[in-house]
């Protein structure tokens, strides 16, 4: 009897071998974000494309457990101790959750997306050495507003009072907003700033429009944002309201233009990282990356459909126009 459970139990062990070295052999990838997935399929396919550059690919060498927030900021510190309790080899975190991942671990390697300073906000000690298990991709927005603004004024200098839309919950809300009332100033226009953190409060933003006069409404960064991108541009149809995003998925959905760094190419670059990573490489010995990639866009259709006509100089400079 005890030689027969010798032989079951070898056997037994004989037949998990394979199974224990494809797990050993599959790292396991947190992506930990604020938003849904509904709305960032097109970012986390980026992702999976730096992945794949890096020789990674979701089911068969690599494993990613995907924790969404769905816009609701404050799950975030839980998901991202799920995620610690998991055990994943590396989180890859989106603005809003770059703080919680950092709070909740000292060890785990950390790729960020982050929109605002990285080193004022603590989760690198520089760009060029960050130091410690942090890194990612720094989405500079310091001048993104003021850019924005003056493409607005260029496509419409007599529009001098314009929306600003912001999910207050997010981290760079404050610094972005601070950013564009300096260059409004500047340009002699007038910000109206509009919160909006849920479903129900882009509703009443927008229903709010009419008594500000707003000639054009700018959609702040903000992953939440993006993702109700289809209801953002349903109501700007209904008021008839041109808008810009820093977000190319916002335009494509039926916005007026866009202007920003290219978001799926910042998720490439930190599925690349998180590949690296997995290699072995150190967060500490990876600088964090800078935009290599910034989109004009602009949507034709929606043009048309409010009876604007763009000047020739704001073609010139299109990257992509939709029609």
């Amino acid at each position: 009897m005890r030689r027969r459970e010798l032989i079951l139990t070898l056997a037994g062990a004989v037949l998990a071998s394979p199974l224990v070295a494809r797990a050993q052999r599959s790292p396991v990838v947190g992506f930990l974000n604020g938003a849904s997935p509904q709305g960032y399929t097109s970012y986390v396919a980026g992702f999976l494309e730096g992945l794949r550059e890096a020789g990674y690919r979701d089911g068969e060498n690599v494993a990613i457990e995907y924790r969404w927030a769905e816009g609701a900021y404050e799950r975030l510190p839980q998901l991202a101790a799920d995620l610690v309790q998991r055990q994943v080899a590396v989180i890859v975190a989106n603005t809003p959750a770059a703080p919680a991942a950092k709070a909740a671990t000292a060890s785990i390697p950390i790729v960020f997306l982050s929109a605002f300073d990285p080193i004022s906000a603590g989760l690198v000690a520089s760009l060029n050495h960050p130091g410690g298990n942090v890194t990612g991709v720094s989405i500079i927005l310091s001048a993104l507003a003021a850019k924005q603004l003056g493409l607005l004024r260029e496509l419409n200098p007599g529009v001098t009072s314009i929306a600003l839309l912001v999910n207050p919950d997010n981290p760079t809300a404050e610094p972005y907003v601070n950013d564009a009332q300096a260059a409004a100033q500047t340009l002699g226009q007038q910000i109206h700033v509009l919160s909006a953190r849920t479903a129900g409060e882009i509703d009443a933003a927008f229903a709010a429009l009419p008594e500000l006069h707003a000639g054009a409404l700018i959609v702040g960064p903000d992953g939440f944002l993006i993702s109700r991108r289809d209801q953002i541009v349903a109501q700007a149809a209904r008021q008839r309201m041109p808008t810009l995003a820093g977000a190319r998925d916002v335009t494509a959905a039926g916005g007026l233009m866009s202007y920003g760094p290219s978001l799926v190419d910042q998720y490439r670059q930190a599925g690349l990282y998180a590949g690296k990573i997995l290699k072995g490489t150190k967060p500490a010995d990876l600088p964090v990356l800078q935009p290599a990639k910034f989109e004009f866009v602009i949507n034709l259709g929606a043009a048309k459909a409010l009876g604007i006509t763009f000047p020739p100089s704001l073609f010139a400079r299109a990257d992509e126009m939709i029609e």
